[in-house]
């Protein structure tokens, strides 16, 4: 005759270890529904949260096949990162970033911390122990081509933390390019071109504009807005011939100043 098995009673200790895990997976998961909202109604009304969520990925890509609109886009990713506060993790595998023009649109030199691998699949191990880590408020990393499998595992790292992690997409070649068409995991997707410089009325240079798409966003809709560029606090604006318009297509804006 065989006796009913005596059940197992874990010791408070662990019982208070497992209670402080299941708590640091509930505050991680709390963070990542918070967002950064850009400030802009007609942008932000289009994503789920009102601003970027934290605790998924990002995409960001210059407009253009080839790479003229790249420095556009990681000023975009830049000024993403100075409205937060706390240190930025940028990982690349090309030692070409001007971190002058960082400080610009408001991403002081103090607050970022520079990783430079040696291939961007180096980048992505980089940004992945990054967003695990939690340390920073931010990570950035710069790929050309980018996996469905990579793309998961950076969401996973940054639920975990509620860290905001940007995908600057580059690429120096066609065949780069085609890759950032790709399904991936991201939670949304960013076309940034540079559009004419704002006019003046004495000769000089004005305050940049791109043309700003938002071509994929999980939960909302996509945009396609004509903005002056980060300012000195990483904030967008609207033109000011424009900022009494709806946040019209360019093509329908067109049509309307040639009917005006």
């Amino acid at each position: 005759m065989s006796s009913a098995p005596v059940p197992m009673i874990a010791p408070p200790g662990d019982i208070e270890s497992l209670r402080a895990r299941i708590d640091r997976i509930q505050g991680g998961r709390r963070r990542a529904k918070s967002a950064l909202a850009f400030g802009i109604d007609p942008l932000d009304e289009r994503l789920p949260e009102g601003g970027l969520s934290r605790g998924v990925t990002h995409e960001i890509a210059g407009g253009g096949q080839n790479a003229g609109d790249g420095p556009a886009a990681a000023l975009f990713a830049a000024g993403i990162a100075a409205r937060t506060r706390g240190k930025v993790l940028w990982c690349l595998s090309r030692p070409d970033l001007f971190a002058p023009a960082l400080a610009q649109v408001g991403l002081a030199p103090d607050r970022v911390i520079y990783v430079e691998a040696k291939d961007e699949k180096t980048v992505l191990a980089c940004m992945e122990e990054g967003l695990a880590h939690g340390g920073p408020v931010v990570v950035v990393g710069e790929v050309a081509r980018l996996s469905m499998t990579a793309s998961r595992r950076l969401n996973l790292a940054a639920e975990k933390t509620g860290c905001l992690a940007i995908l600057l997409r580059r690429w120096s070649r066609p065949n780069e390019a085609a890759d950032v068409g790709r399904p991936t995991a991201a939670a949304t997707r960013w076309r940034i071109s540079a559009s004419p410089a704002a006019p003046l009325p004495v000769p000089g240079i004005g305050r940049a504009r791109w043309r700003v798409e938002l071509i994929r966003c999980r939960g909302g809709t996509t945009a396609d807005l004509e903005l002056e560029a980060c300012d000195e606090t990483g904030r967008l604006a609207f033109p000011s011939d424009l900022s009494d318009r709806s946040a019209a297509p360019p093509a329908e804006r067109a049509l309307r100043r040639a009917s005006a």
